[in-house]
């Protein structure tokens, strides 16, 4: 605290200096009634990140309540273990396990400035706390967190203050925070109207539909078995005698190596020699620009374009590969319709698996119905589809780019808030407000009468 320039009518002052420190406790778990009653008890993990105490799974009953501290109304608690500096203010009375320390603030200092200021304390905590593997701070050092001290009128100022550019904050992290999963559902229409015709229907010149099968398509798309547009549709396999071998140069790929409808092979990579891509695994040897797909689940509906990263791939049995007929099929439009998923749900009610797992056959795979527009048009709609996906990937980087700087906007406003620097207009305009019996040094001497007061005395000998 001593190398920030505090404002000349600021003190500094410790945390036990402003208000009563109380560690909770736990009662004991052996007798049952203790709890099930109406009186909360708060654990580390109910106190979250945004200061609020979202849901106590535990209650303790008046018999339960009366073995430990309770804490009223208008606490702040604090905690003092694992996830250090996690604070909320208490809205009834309630207790806490001896992981948290509450504080229970003098009735001269303001309820809202000591919380916001507390919340500014994990970095010292941290640097205070035990060198164990889990961290924690006990109450001897907590009470000495160092704090300083406005006069009375503008530790309100700055309480208020906070509380209108803290909520922009925080209603601007959620409105950011809610992006994925917009851009998340305009992807997923965008390939609904891919495959469907909807997305080139100006292109066409034309939005005349009728029903193959299950499908409404455009008329001038044709309905097709995988097995009829791919040359190769093949899942692959794993011999019995470990094929795996450090040294093996064809990369040998599983589920895990689908990432967001991606390859990963940085996770876990596995290889086989040329020799059992060859021999054993000769049927599901692939090739760049070959289309995956899981067929073993749950999940289903992880798809990837493979990559040239190696000349040729190997792939175990949950993967299934789709080789297209270049004369018939844009492999980039299969890759956007397997990712659609309607391959995946029009085949699930026929799909067999173990208890907890889901099969998809080589052979539904194979007879799976594909909607086939032209060539042209194919490679129009993958056009479009990249785009419209490129566009939402900016969005998305705009915005976690956005939401990074949000996170840190609420520490460096804190910082300024208790570095005076707030209210610096407000201190030039009212004087009054911070001299004299308002000074910061009266509210101190103020503080430390009530706090004598609530010492307990010593009993006499």
């Amino acid at each position: 605290m001593s190398e920030i320039r505090l404002p000349s009518e600021w003190l500094t002052t410790n945390l036990e200096m402003i208000g009563e420190v109380v560690t909770g406790k736990t009662p004991s778990k052996k007798n049952s009634e203790y709890f099930g009653g109406a009186i909360p008890f708060i654990k580390p993990g109910d106190v979250n990140d945004q200061g609020n105490i979202e849901f106590t799974d535990e209650h303790l009953t008046e018999l339960g309540a009366a073995t430990v501290p309770t804490i009223p109304k208008g606490s702040i608690v604090v905690t003092c273990i694992g996830n250090l500096g996690r604070c909320a203010i208490t809205t009834e009375r309630s207790a806490t396990n001896q992981q948290i320390n509450s504080v229970l603030p003098f009735s001269n200092v303001d309820l809202k400035f000591i919380y916001y200021q507390m919340r500014t304390l994990k970095e010292w905590m941290v640097s205070e706390s035990s060198a164990t593997t889990v961290t924690i701070i006990n109450k001897s050092k907590f009470s000495q967190a160092p704090l300083v001290l406005p006069p009375l009128a503008e530790q309100k100022v700055i309480a208020e203050k906070l509380d209108t550019l803290l909520a922009q904050v925080d209603n601007t992290k959620n409105r950011l925070e809610r992006i994925p999963e917009i851009l998340k559902r305009f992807r997923k229409s965008v390939l609904a109207a891919a495959v469907s015709g909807k997305l080139t229907e100006e292109w066409r010149g034309t939005n005349d539909y009728e029903t193959r099968g299950s499908k409404l398509l455009p008329i001038k798309w044709d309905v097709a078995a995988a097995k009829d547009v791919c040359v190769k549709v093949q899942s692959g396999s794993t011999p019995r005698d470990n094929p795996f071998d450090q040294d093996g140069s064809i990369p040998f790929l599983k589920v895990y190596n689908i990432v967001n409808q991606k390859v990963d092979f940085d996770y876990k990579p596995q290889f086989v020699t040329d020799n059992v891509h060859k021999t054993a695994l000769k049927r599901s040897a692939a090739m760049p620009n070959d289309i995956l797909m899981n067929i073993v689940g749950p999940p289903l509906g992880k798809v990837a374009v493979l990559t040239d990263q190696y000349p040729e791939w190997n792939l175990n049995q949950a993967i299934t590969l789709f080789r297209v007929d270049p004369s018939k099929l844009n492999h980039l439009f299969l890759y956007h319709v397997l990712c659609e998923g309607e391959l995946v749900r029009e085949v699930m009610p026929d799909t067999k698996g173990s208890v907890g797992q889901v099969n998809i056959s080589l052979s539904q795979c194979r007879d799976a119905l594909l909607p086939v527009p032209s060539l042209e048009e194919q490679t129009e709609i993958v056009r479009r589809v990249e785009e419209l996906f490129a566009f939402a990937d900016r969005i998305e980087q705009a915005a976690q780019a956005a939401l990074s700087r949000v996170n840190n906007l609420t520490q460096s406003i804190l910082a300024k808030a208790f570095r005076g620097e707030l209210t610096a207009d407000w201190r030039a305009a009212n004087p009054e407000l911070i001299s004299g019996e308002h000074s910061a040094e009266a509210l101190l001497a103020r503080i430390k009468s009530e706090r004598a007061k609530l010492k307990p005395k010593k009993a006499a000998k």
